[in-house]
């Protein structure tokens, strides 16, 4: 029995109706505030590469200095505005070993590091293979640590110890030459120091909306106010404090475990 000329199979309408259709793609943006202040720093690291091929190192230092100040930003506007994202946690990893890894190895290399050879070269690769290793331990981590602590030290600290050295003793007038058998040391081990088990301190514990005692708020404008006085100085007074009270908590720890067990033999 024929069919009457304007029946219509259900499966023709069906997909007369989806070849006419649209074809609507799913688009997945990126927080902008967030990712604009990482790629901010990702240039001031990039920024800081540039100034030490050019011999400019104590422009180059401070390019770091503004890295970290941008790359601190970032991570706490995205808390703040709930803007946080994988994509913005990878771009974060993938700018901090631009400019915490690679940028004060460099630096390093650029103002001493060169005229050591072989070792010289060894010496900065350390560090930016620990920051790299840092990075990638972090983020495999993240969900399984206190976000109280670092579990080493972190990179934008450790790259902090090197711009440091390096902007004060240049501003005193030190050439690299001078200080290489300083640098050939100081920097692999603070590469070592980024891998290394030992906790610090991560801040993360302190947001805008709480409360502190009236001397802290005293406290912070005297730090600010001898930062203007000696920058250089000041600063790498910080970055090295910082770099050693992990290791120096760590023996406190070690010691009050020690003691608690020989008054409560077992």
């Amino acid at each position: 029995m024929s069919k009457p000329e304007n029946e219509t199979h259900s499966d023709d309408v069906t997909s007369a109706d989806q070849a006419n259709e649209p074809h609507h793609h799913h688009r997945r943006g990126v927080y902008l505030i967030p990712n604009l202040l990482t790629t901010s720093a990702l240039f001031a690291g990039f920024f800081s590469i540039i100034s030490s091929i050019n011999g400019d190192f104590i422009k180059a230092s401070i390019a770091i200095f503004i890295a970290q100040l941008l790359d601190g930003a970032d991570g706490r506007v995205a808390r703040m505005t709930h803007t946080q994202s994988e994509f913005g946690a990878q771009y974060d990893s993938m700018s901090d070993l631009m400019a915490f890894g690679v940028a004060p190895a460099l630096l390093a290399f650029q103002w001493s590091l060169s005229g050591m050879g072989q070792a010289g070269w060894v010496a900065a690769f350390i560090f930016v293979a620990g920051a790299a290793l840092r990075l990638a331990r972090f983020n495999v981590q993240i969900s399984k640590v206190d976000k109280k602590y670092f579990v080493g030290l972190a990179s934008p600290a450790g790259a902090g110890v090197i711009w440091a050295t390096v902007w004060s003793l240049a501003d005193f007038g030190v050439t690299g030459d001078q200080v290489a058998w300083l640098m050939v040391i100081l920097v692999p081990v603070i590469g070592a120091m980024m891998l290394s088990p030992i906790r610090y301190y991560s801040f993360k514990d302190i947001g805008g909306q709480r409360t502190v005692p009236f001397f802290v708020l005293m406290a912070i404008v005297l730090v600010f106010a001898l930062i203007a006085l000696d920058p250089p100085r000041v600063f790498l007074g910080f970055a090295v404090i910082y770099a050693l009270h992990g290791p120096v908590m760590e023996v406190v720890r070690w010691s009050k475990k020690r003691k608690a067990k020989e008054l409560n033999p077992k």
